[in-house]
């Protein structure tokens, strides 16, 4: 009998847990950048005519460079975060 494996809503497969190390730090990058690249940007610009190409340009530029920074820093923050928190018992 063959297992179906598990599916969104949306009907695509998931991805196997091995992937999980790859897309926390995608979304958590896309989701970071496009906060602060919005508020670095109001408080640079305003709200201009021009914001939301402004923003989508500072957000695209922040992205490239957060998620490589986020899959090279993200062992040394486990490896901090296991310094000060108690392991579960």
């Amino acid at each position: 009998m063959h297992s179906t494996p598990p599916r969104r809503p949306s009907g695509l497969p998931k991805l196997p847990a091995r992937y999980a190390g790859i897309v926390m730090p995608f979304f958590l990058s896309v989701i970071m950048t496009c906060i602060v690249s919005a508020i670095s940007t109001l408080r640079s610009v305003g709200l201009a005519n021009n914001f939301l190409a402004m923003w989508m340009g500072s957000w695209g530029i922040s992205w490239l460079v957060a998620f490589p920074v986020l899959l090279l820093i993200l062992p040394v923050v486990r490896k901090m975060t296991a310094m000060v928190v108690a392991p579960h018992p």
